[in-house]
């Protein structure tokens, strides 16, 4: 069978020099990818020929149109795009939504497929739970969709809460009173909010109650009305506080549940996402989004890190019952 041969045109040197990456490196991670593929770039085209050319051409066609939207490619985003065209999908389709600027101006949108049913999800459900391995933007990508909607005045407040569950380390022997002890637990929302609004920003929506963050047990006995509510790290509620935080859930409000059940730190290794999703199938207006090691957007390592966690099974309980981390 004769090798098929595609050839993409780029419109203007600039855009070229965008697709190409210095000394080249961004065609060669193409050209990696398709082994058995010959890929010349030559003036304002680039000819691709072997058995793999249509995959190939179809990644130059959405890196261009990427670049000509003014996005700036750079390894990992390349190798995303070269995922994604194998698995059939359109990254200039999926990386054109964005949900806002980020404090440093850069665009905030979902870089996989999975993190696009993600936040369509969140914005279509009353309560969306997020579940995958670390890495995936379970948490960033639901903070990012809360500062959206009181930028939009869709919601009142932003509450974003965690369980305060020791992970190996001991709360009484931190220094300070109890929300100096719980800080730490907290910080990871903290850094979430900041990328998003500039720290000056952020501690303006604080002191006017605009945003809350706080350990879930500061939500019992509460009705959360015109709020946009994170629980993250849910695998650390009990069944008990899981249901007890669902159900301060009040008129105008939008919830996002975050976990991961592969690190659970819950006394005695029981996480109240456990048969969740069986306990809660049918009921409207919620949605579970199951993400992997496709979704990872931090180094490539993590994905394979994930991977290979995945082949090896269930983790085995630590001392106290606790899954190591």
């Amino acid at each position: 069978m004769s090798d098929t041969q595609v050839v993409v045109n780029v419109p203007g040197n600039h855009l070229m020099a965008g697709l190409l990456g210095q000394r080249d490196e961004l065609l060669r991670l193409v050209e990696r990818a398709f082994p058995d593929t010959d890929i010349h770039a030559r003036g304002n085209e680039i000819a691709v020929v072997g058995p793999e050319a249509a995959n190939a051409g179809k990644v130059f066609e959405e890196l261009v149109l990427l670049v000509a939207s003014g996005q700036l490619l750079d390894a990992e985003s390349v190798q995303r795009a070269i995922d994604m065209v194998i698995h059939d999908e359109r990254p200039s389709e999926l990386m054109a939504t964005e949900i806002l600027r980020s404090a440093k101006g850069n665009a905030v949108r979902p870089k996989t497929a999975g993190q696009r049913r993600y936040i369509e999800a969140i914005r279509d459900h009353v309560i969306t739970f997020g579940l995958g391995p670390a890495g995936t933007g379970k948490s960033w990508l639901a903070v990012a969709m809360a500062v959206q909607a009181l930028h939009r005045n869709e919601v009142e407040r932003i509450i974003l809460t965690r369980p305060a569950v020791e992970a190996g380390e001991r709360l009484g022997f931190l220094p300070g009173d109890l929300m100096a002890k719980i800080d730490p637990y907290l910080r990871p929302l903290y850094d979430a909010l900041y990328d998003m609004v500039d720290p000056e920003g952020a501690q303006r929506l604080l002191e006017r109650n605009l945003v809350e963050v706080a350990p879930l047990a500061f939500m019992r006995g509460r009705t959360l009305n015109a709020s946009f509510i994170i629980l993250d790290e849910a695998q650390n509620a009990t069944a008990e506080q899981m249901k007890m935080f669902l159900t301060r859930i009040g008129f105008g409000s939008k919830v996002v549940v975050t976990g991961d059940t592969s690190q659970v730190d819950v006394q005695g290794g029981k996480s109240g996402l456990a048969d969740l999703e069986r306990i809660l199938d049918g009921i409207e207006g919620l949605s579970f989004v199951h993400l992997g090691a496709r979704d990872v957007v931090r180094h490539r390592i993590v994905q394979d890190i994930v991977n290979a966690y995945d082949r090896s099974g269930p983790p085995k309980p630590a001392p106290g019952g606790r899954s190591p981390r």
